[in-house]
């Protein structure tokens, strides 16, 4: 096996020098061909002649940014393989057996897990540990079913030409979790292995932010998951608020010491109208993250555009909404006989809202439609989305992993 071990680099002069020493001791002593590549990101401290004089090869990356000089790192590397991990001296470079056991097995991506290896005392801030990392975690295994335990392991070993393929974009700290959610989309080949996280080596404070990189963490996880963001939370309110409508355009509810009427009615139209937006959301976000190469093709939104072409679409907004309209006739119709004068609030808008509602839908349904209609037509990038992501893979992974995705 040939190996690049790929170290991202931002005025690290206290721990890079020592990390490329112990990455190209465990070369020698596995007897690998590879090489150890710092991928530095403006370091201002001295960390490039650091890193060469201890053997490394330095790449200069200007875009700054943890995922940007992985990124450039990758594509700089000289290898089929690369092991990736920080150069704070936090992780053991001479001890990666298990990584490249798990890619010489033929494994895609191979993840340490740290809280299976084993975190030593004032290695990770209780915050992280506790709460942070668990709780992104979880959030990423329900998300996107993925069997990683720990999502924000800097310590990875990986198919080079399968992260190209990959197209990993994200120049921050989230790049860990793209790097995972898209492997575990294009289900590729991901294990994880224990590994212990040590204590870094450095005196100055560490580049990750709690609450900004946690919440960018959480943004790309929401925005990679349309289910979760729209479709999820637009079924809820769709249920919720057409429920308890109906309900009331029958008459007052009354619960206990609360009596919900037409303004209760009111929030119901709202909320329902809300939720079908989020639903549609959901459907267009997908179609344009396919179209886009961002996420996987969906056959099941094919499926939709199929069943529900433009033409059925646009019919049902028609009958949609010329029942809501014919609501609204009936309550003018009402009020010419009573010379425009007075009516009853209640009785009224209770058809009246109901009505409008449905118009609303008609129009929302019609509108999102069309998009959905614009999203399909024929771009540079929207013939097979799978093939082509996969396609850079064909003669890399076993054969159980391309029976897998077949």
């Amino acid at each position: 096996m040939e190996l690049t071990i790929l170290l991202p680099c931002l005025n690290e002069a206290e721990t890079v020098a020592i990390c490329v020493q112990k990455a190209r001791q465990f070369l020698e002593r596995r007897e690998l061909t590879g090489e150890v590549l710092v991928a530095d990101n403006g370091s201002n401290d001295g960390s490039q002649q650091l890193a060469i004089d201890a053997g490394a090869r330095v790449l200069d990356v200007a875009e700054r940014g943890y995922g940007a000089a992985l990124i450039a790192g990758i594509h700089s590397a000289r290898t089929e393989y690369v092991i990736m991990g920080d150069a704070d001296d936090s992780y053991d470079f001479s001890s990666l057996d298990l990584f490249v056991q798990a890619l010489a097995d033929g494994a895609d991506l191979v993840i340490g897990n740290r809280f299976r290896g084993g975190i030593e005392p004032k290695a990770m801030p209780k915050l992280h540990r506790y709460i942070g990392n668990p709780v992104l975690s979880t959030i990423g295994r329900v998300f996107f079913r993925s069997p990683v335990g720990d999502f924000h392991c800097g310590l990875r070993g990986f198919r080079r030409s399968a992260m190209i393929a990959l197209d990993l974009q994200s120049p921050g700290m989230e790049f860990a979790s793209e790097m995972v959610v898209k492997a575990t989309l294009h289900k590729l080949a991901v294990v994880e292995v224990p590994t212990v996280l040590h204590p870094d080596g450095r005196t100055r404070p560490p580049h990750l932010r709690t609450w900004r990189d946690g919440w960018r963490h959480l943004r790309f996880l929401l925005l990679f998951s349309p289910r979760w963001l729209f479709l999820y939370p637009g079924a809820v309110l769709v249920a919720l608020g057409t429920t308890v409508g109906i309900k009331l355009c029958l008459g007052p509810w009354q619960i206990g010491p609360v009596i919900l009427d037409v303004n209760s009615l009111t929030v119901c139209s709202a909320i329902a109208l809300i939720g079908y937006q989020s639903l549609w959301f959901g459907v267009l976000s997908k179609a344009f993250a396919s179209r886009e190469g961002l996420l996987p093709f969906d056959v099941r939104v094919e499926k939709l555009r199929q069943r529900f072409p433009l033409e059925i679409a646009l019919a049902v907004s028609l009958v949609v909404g010329a029942a809501g309209g014919a609501g609204v006739v009936v309550e003018l119709l009402r009020w010419r006989a009573l010379d425009f004068g007075q009516l009853d609030a209640r009785s009224t808008l209770r058809v009246l809202i109901p009505s409008a509602t449905l118009v609303v839908v008609a129009a929302q349904t019609a509108l999102s439609s069309l998009m959905l209609s614009i999203l399909a037509l024929p771009s540079a990038r929207s013939p097979s989305h799978s093939t082509a992501i996969d396609a850079p893979l064909a003669n890399g992974p076993p054969a159980s992993t391309r029976q897998r995705r077949q």
